[in-house]
């Protein structure tokens, strides 16, 4: 499955392409991690340095994203804090409930972009493209990456928006950024799915 950063003008994102357009099929290495992310993240995985208790952690296992998470392609994992699951409704709220999983699945997935994406990449993308850059997600829809104040915000087809807050924590197959907000697929994706 091919995936990609996508830019709103012509020739912004070669930069972050490069970085994110890549899939080695799982052959046991992590070729799209810039050498120096590598080196930084040691041999601990995004999966192992999820805190286990944090919301998003569970709500990856009970999704089975926690294997996918373990594995050696590389990925960015837009991380809600903790916080951000206070007011949700629906499979967020109870992610261990089997029912929930599809939906659940659908939302995380959201949240995973292939490829190490930094926040740099992102700033530059957006730099390039005018003010914002489309960036392509492991379930097939794009966020649009905008900046204010000086950082990043991704915006999902809703409309919803999370701020990367503390970011680029490098792990062996890719990078955590935290984000303040989760995101959520967008009504016609989720309408095309259930027919």
């Amino acid at each position: 499955m091919s995936f990609r950063l996508l830019a709103v003008a012509a020739m912004p994102l070669a930069l972050v392409a490069a970085g994110c357009n890549q899939s080695d099929g799982g052959n046991g290495a992590a070729p799209n991690q810039p050498a120096e992310a590598g080196k930084d993240a040691g041999d601990q995985t995004i999966a192992a340095a999820l805190d286990k208790n944090s919301r998003f952690a569970q709500a990856a296992k009970a999704a089975g994203l926690d294997s996918t998470l373990a594995g050696s392609d590389p990925y960015t994992v837009l991380v809600p804090r903790d916080e951000a699951f206070a007011t949700v409704e629906g499979p967020l709220k109870d992610p261990a409930s089997p029912q929930n999983r599809a939906e659940l699945t659908r939302i995380l997935t959201l949240h995973i972009l292939p490829g190490t994406v930094l926040i740099e990449d992102l700033g530059k993308a957006v730099d390039n493209g005018k003010g914002k850059a489309l960036v392509q997600t492991m379930n097939g829809q794009t966020l649009t990456a905008t900046k204010d104040g000086g950082k990043v915000v991704l915006t999902d087809a809703s409309g919803n928006k999370a701020t990367i807050i503390e970011g680029d924590q490098k792990r062996s197959n890719g990078v955590v950024q935290y984000v303040d907000a989760i995101l959520t697929p967008s009504a016609e994706a989720r309408a095309a799915r259930q027919q």
